[in-house]
């Protein structure tokens, strides 16, 4: 492999490629309904390490903290609220050098939950955004919390039993309506719930259902990809980013037609570039997390806009239209 060109962009013997450095943000592992965030972020970045640099030096000289490593929660900080400006902005260092996939969590529940027992999400948005004016705010927690426990791997008592009660006891309480009758159809599909349940049992899958992580990576590549160019994955270290799941990753890409041509780990403190990508993500899950739950800063939520996946994983529709970036024509 040759040194960069431009920013971002590498060449070997499979010709020129864009190497993207990528790290996350929210990440409860399979606790979407209950855990510390509710947004979960995954950015990539594609600078030169030379760029990436200057930009880790200049956020370090503008804010002067005594921090060895710094974080998102530094910009995010109201007295560094320039800092914070300066780097979203459109002649900030990173614009158009950077973008961040969004996954609003009790939505990916939903929508993971339809796509196992139904093979279908094209309601997951209807059932979302029905559900809570339907069932109320407790019928609604009840059953994204027993949807959470049916899927994941890790559980307590007998989720299938629970969800079933669940689903049972919301549609015969709220009747005649759009989410009570996709509720009719899951009670249904006890058999199919079970099954999954037995092969979780038998062995923890390899891609647990719940994890945000692994579509995320998939989604990144994707996006840089979009355009043509084959892209190179650097990513900070994860315990779930174990050879077998890295593999998944290539071969789940691959199938679908991305263009990506390889995932390699790094330690983010030795890797500027990474560095980056972890502030990006943690300053866009909070931005994300902010509007979603009605708290929005306005400024900063436009400063994000440019940067979000089109693609973003998201079901809430008022804070998703604030948050969505134009598709590029």
């Amino acid at each position: 492999m040759s040194g960069n060109l431009v920013d971002g962009e590498r060449g070997g013997a499979a010709g020129a490629f864009l190497e993207i450095a990528c790290d996350e943000s929210g990440s409860d592992g399979e606790n979407l309904t209950g855990g510390n965030t509710d947004v979960f972020a995954h950015a990539g970045v594609s600078l030169s390490v030379a760029s990436a640099a200057a930009t880790v030096r200049e956020i370090r000289d503008r804010i002067r903290s005594p921090a060895e490593e710094y974080k998102a929660n530094h910009l995010l900080r109201e007295k560094h609220r320039a800092v914070l400006e300066w780097l979203l902005a459109p002649r900030g260092p990173i614009h158009g050098r950077a973008r961040v996939h969004l996954m609003e969590k009790t939505f990916f529940v939903v929508d993971r939950t339809l796509g196992l027992l139904l093979d279908d999400t094209a309601e997951a948005a209807v059932l979302f955004r029905a559900g809570r004016p339907a069932f109320g705010d407790d019928g609604w927690r009840a059953f994204l919390e027993a949807a959470n426990q049916l899927l994941r791997v890790r559980h307590d008592g007998d989720p299938v039993d629970a969800f079933y009660d669940t689903v049972d006891s919301l549609r015969r309480k709220h009747p005649r309506t759009d989410a009570a009758g996709i509720l009719e159809r899951l009670a249904g599909t006890r058999p199919r719930a079970v099954s999954y349940r037995e092969g979780v049992l038998a062995g923890p899958p390899l891609i647990p259902l719940l994890n945000p992580l692994l579509p995320a990576i998939v989604a990144t590549a994707a996006l840089w990809s979009r355009a043509g160019r084959p892209v190179h994955l650097v990513h900070d270290r994860q315990n779930m980013l174990t050879p077998d799941r890295i593999a998944w990753i290539e071969g789940t890409a691959r199938r679908a037609g991305v263009g990506l041509v390889g995932v390699r780990l790094v330690v983010a403190r030795d890797d500027a570039r990474v560095q980056v990508a972890d502030f990006l993500a943690g300053i866009a899950r909070k931005i994300a997390s902010d509007e979603l739950n009605g708290r929005g800063d306005p400024a900063l939520t436009a400063l994000l806009r440019p940067y979000v996946d089109p693609g973003s994983v998201w079901g809430d529709a008022r804070s998703g239209a604030l948050l969505a970036a134009p598709v590029a024509g």
